[in-house]
């Protein structure tokens, strides 16, 4: 009989403390002494500033849109936490899931694309979130995914991947070396782009394996006041264009835009592809927008909502 009452109580304090919410810890990759990668335009700045401005993006997402979740940063200006502190950070602290972010580098400057880290594929949760930022970054985030690696893919271990006790993922947002990717990460819009497709992956994959957590916020305090001017919880962007073939986002007129191009998968045949610029709180900041656009070269442009 004791044995039955101590397992209830068991279940129940688990229950309880798994009810409560989940923390995140963000690890903004480098920093301090580290730069990390360089960008071949020595004008750029390196990896570990951009890596900052992702970071903390993500977590706003995070924080501003979900509920029950608890977001924690590794670093939140330009100083270096050693692997072993940042380890340690996530393990005392008990956190259910540590993403680190950072951003790629190769000889070959042609090489360009997303990757998400695992320290192994039998790390099953970790493989199904590193899925997911990755499903995102080629979906509507028109990135190119390389897709996910484990170590035996990099043949080499990463210790913040190996030693953290948690659902854990570490993220390549893209090539420093290549010249349009490093562009396109030093836009706001590139970096908002960015940020916002880990924070759907993030959030697919938090609904999916905590079923029993909301996680959706209330519409208070989702909504905006309506006398603000601003309208309740949207954000537009212009619809450039259709094509029935993939258009690379960084080529012609594309790159005559103020904002970075992103290209959204929407059917198997037909008109497959949809293109997008730029992201506004209001309908008229959009409006302005698009009518530069359409004396760019892309007169069909029109203003369009869209959802994180």
């Amino acid at each position: 009989m004791q044995l039955v009452y101590t397992s209830l109580v068991f279940i129940f304090v688990s229950f309880v403390s798994f009810s409560q919410g989940v923390t995140v810890l963000i690890d903004p990759g480098h920093g301090g002494s580290d730069p990390g990668h360089e960008a071949t335009d020595k004008n750029l700045p390196p990896e570990k500033d951009l890596t900052l401005k992702i970071a903390l993006k993500f977590g706003a997402y995070l924080s501003e849109k979900l509920e029950n979740v608890t977001v924690l940063y590794t670093r939140t200006d330009d100083r270096y936490p050693t692997l072993d502190e940042r380890v340690e950070m996530a393990n005392a602290k008990k956190v259910d899931y540590f993403i680190s972010i950072h951003i790629n580098g190769s000889p070959n400057s042609n090489i360009k694309g997303t990757e998400s880290h695992v320290h192994s594929f039998t790390s099953h949760a970790s493989v199904k979130l590193a899925r997911a930022f990755e499903n995102e970054f080629k979906g509507r985030a028109g990135r190119k995914s390389r897709g996910v690696k484990d170590s035996d893919d990099r043949e080499h271990t990463l210790q913040v991947l190996k030693f953290t006790q948690m659902t854990s993922v570490l993220v390549e947002c893209g090539f420093m070396t290549n010249k349009s990717e490093a562009n396109y990460l030093n836009t706001s819009e590139g970096q908002d782009i960015i940020a916002s497709a880990l924070f759907r992956g993030m959030r697919s994959h938090l609904k999916e394996a905590h079923k029993n957590i909301s996680f959706t916020k209330k519409e208070a305090e989702t909504s905006k006041d309506s006398k603000s001017g601003k309208d309740s919880g949207k954000t537009y962007s212009v619809q450039i264009m259709s094509s029935k073939e993939w258009l690379d986002t960084e080529k012609g007129g594309f790159k005559n835009l103020k904002y970075a191009v992103s290209r959204t998968q929407i059917a198997q045949t037909g008109y497959r592809y949809k293109y997008f610029s730029g992201s506004f709180a209001t309908r008229s900041e959009a409006e302005e927008y698009c009518a530069e656009v359409r004396k760019k070269g892309f007169p069909d442009s029109i203003v369009v909502e869209r959802k994180n």
